[in-house]
């Protein structure tokens, strides 16, 4: 089953529709799941230190989940006024893991493989490697203004 084909524009302006004429372009790989897992907002929970009491965010679609319990997106937001530690960069990587472990449950990933790291001050970078279960490894790499998250 295709997705349509979402591109990440930049943290800004977030992703949008890819546009093939006359309609939207498809998507048969992961882009588009891993783009939006990562950069959709999921919900904080109990103890996540966010910008205001009341900022919990979340994806609305979670309140129509198939299985209960099942929620969507991912915590790096919740990043985006922290200082740029190495306990930071922990919390990033477990944020995407979180984010994209429903591959591994759905079974559209054998393996996921999350490194956060600073490439430049002010910036968070997130190198993936997911390995489909033919063996095949996909790649990704985002680096993101640390304020933007």
């Amino acid at each position: 089953m295709s997705d349509i084909r979402t591109i990440f524009i930049s943290y800004e302006k977030g992703a949008d529709w890819l546009l093939q004429q006359p309609s939207l372009a498809g998507d048969d790989g992961l882009d588009t799941a891993i783009i939006l897992s990562l950069f959709s907002d999921a919900r904080a929970r109990a103890g996540d230190d966010t910008p205001a009491p009341d900022d919990l965010r979340g994806w609305w679609g979670d309140a129509f989940a198939a299985k209960t319990g099942d929620r969507f997106g991912s915590r790096l937001w919740l990043l985006g006024r922290r200082k740029q530690l190495p306990a930071v960069l922990a919390e990033a990587k477990g944020y995407a893991e979180e984010a994209l472990a429903w591959l591994i449950k759905d079974g559209i990933a054998s393996r996921v493989e999350v490194d956060a790291f600073i490439p430049r001050d002010e910036m968070l970078g997130l190198a993936i490697a997911i390995t489909r279960p033919n063996g095949q490894p996909v790649r990704y790499r985002f680096e993101a203004l640390w304020a933007s998250l």
